[in-house]
């Protein structure tokens, strides 16, 4: 009976082991605590939770006018409003006017020929996946002030003349 009751007993190294985790967990919480307080905020005050009024949304370009372009092989910006246009993997609004063969009846510029034109230059019959979804490179121009300032100058502002001019 005696050797029984002894097998259920803890003995004295895994009280001690038990203690020492006790302690440890202990002396890791109260030095969490500690550190939390003394460490100061990286990121700054903590912003304030109030809501405020959403500015108004800018006015787009809607006139229809082709603009000069800021740089070289820039896409054009949409000249018009593109708002209820169906773009997505089953239909693609922006083709039924701008796509070769519709061009002379709606009167829309053509979209550039890189547009029928794989990775590796081969000519496709239709627009090439990759150049599918226009709005990743086109956008539409809203009425909006800089964002930084802005001292480009074209080069014919520079006074350069073209080769053969003079």
């Amino acid at each position: 009976m005696r050797g029984q009751d002894s097998s259920r007993r803890l003995r004295r190294p895994e009280w001690q082991a038990i203690a020492a985790g006790i302690v440890v967990f202990l002396a890791t919480a109260a030095f969490g605590q500690v550190v939390q307080q003394t460490v100061p905020q990286l990121e700054g005050p903590t912003p304030s939770m109030d809501t405020g009024d959403a500015k108004p949304l800018p006015k787009w370009i809607v006139d229809d006018k082709r603009r000069m372009r800021a740089y070289p092989d820039q896409p054009p910006i949409i000249p018009h409003s593109i708002e209820g246009y169906e773009l997505s993997v089953n239909a693609n609004r922006c083709l039924s006017c701008h796509k070769r063969e519709f061009t002379q009846d709606s009167g829309a510029p053509m979209i550039s020929v890189t547009h029928y034109m794989t990775r590796d230059g081969q000519m496709l019959a239709d627009v090439s996946p990759r150049r599918y979804f226009c709005t990743a490179c086109h956008v539409p121009q809203a009425d909006t002030p800089a964002l930084v300032p802005n001292a480009f100058k074209d080069m014919s502002e520079l006074g350069f003349r073209p080769a053969g001019s003079e």
